[in-house]
C-alpha cells in the first residue's frame, strides 16, 4: 500500500492460522501430549525456519513459552517453510513437527496420525491478510464474500480461526 499498488484501506485479516503439534504415529500424541516433547526418545522435531516463516516464528515463541527452546536445539530440523516442515514429519524424517492446522485437514477433519493443538496464548496470531489491488467490482465482491459467513465456514473448515473483528 506504500507503493501504491493498493486500494487504500482494504487490506483485512481474513483468517488466523493455528500451530499444531503433529505426528504421523497415531499413539504418539494420544495420551502425552506437548508431553512428548519432554521424552529422552525424541529424536527430531520440525519446525519452519523462524527468521523466515511465520510458522516458524510462532514455533520458536511456543518452544521458549514452554521453556524448551534451548533445551530442544540438537533435536530440531529446521524446513525452510512450513510445507517443507510438514513433509519432514510426513515421510518419517523427524517424529514430531510444528505444523499447520491447515495442512493436516481433509473434508472437515484432521488427517491420521497424532496432534496436540497448540494454545493460541503461546505465540503472535499467525494472520492471514488480503488486500484489494484494483478497484474492479469481480475484486471488491470477492472482498465481500471473504468477510461473509459463508466463507467463515470454509476457512474454518480447512483449520484456521476468524479474526474476532473484521
Amino acid at each position: 500500500m506504500a507503493e501504491g499498488r493498493a486500494v487504500a484501506d482494504s487490506s483485512f485479516t481474513y483468517a488466523v492460522g493455528r500451530l499444531t503439534l503433529w505426528s504421523a504415529d497415531p499413539a504418539l500424541l494420544a495420551e502425552r501430549g506437548a508431553d512428548v516433547l519432554l521424552s529422552d526418545g525424541l529424536r527430531h522435531l520440525a519446525i519452519a525456519n523462524p527468521d523466515l516463516a511465520p510458522y516458524g516464528a510462532a514455533a520458536r515463541a511456543v518452544l521458549q513459552q514452554l521453556g524448551l527452546w534451548d533445551e530442544l536445539q540438537p533435536r530440531l530440523v529446521r524446513g525452510e517453510n512450513i510445507a517443507q516442515t510438514f513433509q519432514f514429519v510426513a515421510t518419517g524424517n523427524a517424529e514430531l513437527g510444528l505444523v499447520a492446522l491447515s495442512q493436516l485437514m481433509q473434508s472437515g477433519r484432521h488427517r491420521q496420525g497424532s496432534l496436540w493443538q497448540v494454545p493460541g496464548t503461546l505465540h503472535k496470531p499467525i494472520e492471514q491478510q488480503a488486500v484489494l489491488l484494483s478497484d474492479s467490482t469481480a475484486a471488491a465482491d470477492f472482498m465481500r464474500f471473504a468477510k461473509s459467513e459463508h466463507a467463515h465456514t470454509i476457512i474454518r473448515g480447512f483449520g484456521y480461526g476468524i479474526p474476532d473483528v473484521q
